[in-house]
């Protein structure tokens, strides 16, 4: 199986030893505490969850600017996006060492993490807005992801912690929710040696079922990953139990027995396109996917990045930093002159009007209607999903 990055083994931060667990969540009730963002939140989640190995904790402002600015922290390892814990306010920790993180996503902030403190920094009006604009590539403030890093305060809290739970992804998705350590044990289980990753925070069309075909095809894959995001969107976009539900829908309907896994991890979308690609290839890697597949506007959000800016960005990771290698597609669509679904760009004698397009706004009007798109865009099955939730929205 592909190796996790920078290390033989998987480097999870959740604590697993059962004593070591007890021992811990009864010191935490000890320790000053301090609550933090939904981001970081999602960040623990991730180191707990492995996704982000070989990373122990939060970042400096040093390894955070280093991440921006070249993908590269002071020692020399890879990673493509700062992991901050940035918060308003840190007079609470006073001059303790050990601190408790509590969770800001669920009911009475039980304390997600314990933190090792090695440094307290200010974090400067100048580092921030070369993060931003290293990292989302504006600094538009309607930018979600902008608005999201920049909100979060200027205190950078850095140092290594020990994860205690999964936060509300265990409780709200125990279906779908997954470490990158059950992902790496499922794969060896099922005897899959090739194996392609598909990233997702929207249900999925024809046009997306047909890409992971074809991706599996052409690479010779034993089995696909579907890895959803469960954490926090922006408005307007679906909820994960129903994103989840279709997507179930059409694995179980149109995807032989043992060749694809619906999973899901634990983390707030960011919207920064290109960087968010690579972050997104880094943690595929540590799950186990050999390749992963990077179609047009991956992680975009509104027209702040170019059609494959997040395929191009691939050429700036360090030589030998990523093993996994990336599948890089083009938008996919029906042709009403092949009669099935096609890569645009492998249908050169075609003009927009042989494919069947449809914007977003588009569905999104269409099922709230009670209409099923057409058969060339959506399966009958997973439009219905989404007919009923558009229209308890409307009811």
């Amino acid at each position: 199986m592909i190796k996790p990055i920078g290390s033989e083994e998987l480097q999870p931060r959740f604590v697993y030893d059962s004593d070591e667990h007890d021992k811990l969540s009864h010191e935490a009730e000890s320790l000053p505490s301090i609550m933090i963002s939904s981001q970081a939140a999602g960040n623990a989640v991730m180191m707990g969850a492995g996704y982000f190995s070989p990373l122990k904790g939060f970042m400096n402002v040093a390894d955070a600017m280093g991440a921006a600015e070249s993908m590269t922290l002071s020692d020399g390892s890879f990673f493509p996006v700062p992991v901050m814990c940035l918060v308003e306010n840190a007079d609470a920790i006073g001059d303790a060492k050990r601190i408790a993180l509590r969770d800001p996503n669920v009911e009475g902030n039980p304390v997600l993490a314990v933190m090792d403190i090695e440094n307290i920094e200010t974090v400067s009006d100048e580092q921030m807005a070369t993060m931003t604009q290293k990292v989302y590539g504006t600094d538009d403030a309607e930018h979600p992801g902008v608005v999201a890093f920049n909100g979060q305060g200027r205190n950078a809290i850095s140092g290594p912690i020990q994860v205690l739970n999964f936060s509300y992804f265990i409780t709200d998705f125990p279906d779908t929710f997954r470490t990158a350590v059950e992902i790496r044990n499922e794969i060896a289980e099922r005897g899959w040696k090739k194996v392609v990753a598909f990233q997702t925070r929207n249900p999925m069309h024809l046009a997306h079922e047909e890409l992971c075909h074809m991706a599996m095809d052409r690479l010779g894959c034993d089995g696909l990953v579907i890895h959803m995001l469960l954490g926090k969107l922006k408005k307007g976009d679906i909820p994960a139990p129903v994103r989840d539900a279709a997507i179930r829908k059409m694995v179980e309907l149109y995807f032989p027995p043992n060749s694809a896994m619906v999973t899901g991890y634990g983390f707030d979308m960011l919207y920064a396109g290109p960087r968010e690609a690579v972050l997104h290839a880094y943690f595929r890697q540590n799950m186990g996917a050999t390749h992963f597949i990077v179609g047009r506007d991956h992680a975009g959000v509104g027209d702040y990045y170019g059609a494959f800016d997040a395929q191009t960005i691939f050429d700036e990771v360090p030589e030998g930093a990523l093993e996994i290698e990336i599948f890089k597609a083009d938008h996919t669509a029906w042709s009403k002159k092949l009669n099935k679904v096609v890569m645009m760009r492998e249908a050169p004698d075609h003009s927009k009007e042989d494919f069947i397009l449809l914007s977003g706004t588009k569905v999104r009007e269409m099922l709230g209607q009670g209409i099923a798109p057409p058969k060339e865009f959506s399966r009958p099955e997973v439009a219905q999903i989404l007919i009923d939730y558009y229209q308890s929205l409307n009811g």
